[in-house]
């Protein structure tokens, strides 16, 4: 049987699951054997954890698919895309994966900027400006959020390198800190991040309101007066809503409702947040 290995990194993209539904799991596996296939990359894991987890401990036989993937980048798409189809995701696991969704494309393409579409190359402009509207248009965001995401997914993969647990507390939403801190903590010293990192996997972290780090701080363009200009925000964001709503409806289900509710929630409160 092939050797699988496991990335962290790939690992802490999959949703924690509670108790219950772990157990449930289980049962089902050692009563039913394991029917879905595993996936993995040059020997990783990358769909499958609790599956080949529960497996290896009973003893259970499994498949694996192997699957071909030109770098870590399209592994990391690949593996978003299917966690936002079919997952329900906290507010802070949305932003993280749309976040590194960005970065990883941006790998992809070889961008040298590592945020903000205003300063790249000249050469460069129009790809990042459309990838980080195609981003928007795909997750019903602004092409703002999208940017801010990609601070967010940079902080919590920064706090990550120190503390895995760390990580896990802030995506699972078990500390309560706000995007707009974790997007200033983005440009802290290192040191810093670590302190932070080691305070959240203790319990001793306490939570501070966006601004509050004195050493470092993201400047933000203020927000235009025109309301107009809101209007066309809030529109678009509940449009984008709407149209998916009529598709759920046409396929004659609410299979996807809850975590299509989660988005349009997490979209205004990005607005709400900018104002």
């Amino acid at each position: 049987m092939q050797e699988i290995t496991i990335d962290n990194d790939f690992r802490c993209l999959l949703p924690t699951l509670d108790k219950d539904t772990y157990e449930a799991l289980e049962a089902n596996l050692i009563k039913n054997g394991c029917r879905d296939a595993l996936v993995v990359w040059n020997g990783f894991l990358i769909d499958g954890h609790n599956r080949y987890e529960i497996c290896t401990k009973h003893n259970i036989p499994f498949v694996i698919i192997e699957k071909e993937f030109p770098s870590r980048e399209y592994v990391l798409i690949w593996i978003i895309t299917n966690q936002m189809s079919r997952r329900n995701l906290t507010p802070m696991q949305l932003s993280h994966f749309r976040g590194l969704h960005y970065r990883a494309d941006k790998k992809i393409r070889g961008s040298n900027n590592q945020y903000a579409d205003k300063s790249e190359k000249s050469q460069n402009a129009t790809f990042h400006s459309s990838t980080s509207v195609r981003l928007a248009k795909q997750y019903k965001i602004s092409r703002d959020t999208v940017l801010r995401d990609a601070k967010v997914s940079t902080a919590i993969d920064a706090i990550g390198e120190t503390s895995l647990e760390a990580k896990r507390m802030i995506l699972s939403g078990d500390v309560d800190i706000d995007k707009r801190v974790l997007e200033e903590l983005s440009s802290w010293p290192k040191e810093e991040i670590e302190s932070a990192a080691e305070a959240i996997a203790s319990g001793t972290y306490e939570k501070k309101k966006p601004g509050s780090q004195t050493k470092k701080k993201v400047s933000v363009d203020p927000p235009p007066d025109d309301i107009r200009l809101w209007d066309m925000a809030i529109s678009d964001i509940t449009n984008g809503f709407y149209s998916e709503m009529h598709k759920l409806n046409a396929d004659g289900g609410i299979v996807g409702l809850k975590p299509l509710f989660k988005s349009y929630i997490s979209a205004l409160e990005d607005l709400y947040r900018y104002m």
